[in-house]
């Protein structure tokens, strides 16, 4: 009797306190706004060490040091598409910065681990 008790109990609680996991579900407009934030990242360090005079190599390598060292930790870097983080990145170049001579090639190092 006593045994039986006993496992109606273990088993009510087991029914009340056990919840599915999940596995986390990134939105499409989650990742966007996340590349749209790494983009306008660049954007800005790039656009603002050219204006400071370094030179277009020095601007580049500083900006994806500073881009790769601030998002290298995310767990959305597993999701991104680097074709239209790239993208991104030169059309607002284009845009916020009057810079049309920037090639996508240049970007190669553009990888966040």
């Amino acid at each position: 009797m006593f045994k039986k008790v006993f496992m109606i109990f273990i088993f009510t609680l087991l029914l009340l306190f056990i919840s599915p996991v999940y596995s986390l579900d990134t939105s499409a407009q989650t990742l966007e706004k996340y590349t749209k934030k790494i983009s306008n990242k660049f954007t800005r360090t790039f656009c603002n060490t050219s204006k400071f005079g370094i030179s277009y190599e020095g601007a580049l390598a500083f900006a994806i040091g500073e881009t790769n060292k601030e998002f290298k930790n995310n767990k959305l870097n597993k999701l991104i598409d680097y074709s239209l983080l790239k993208n991104s990145i030169v059309n607002d170049l284009e845009n916020n910065c009057q810079v049309y001579d920037f090639s996508i090639n240049s970007l190669e190092n553009l990888k966040f681990n």
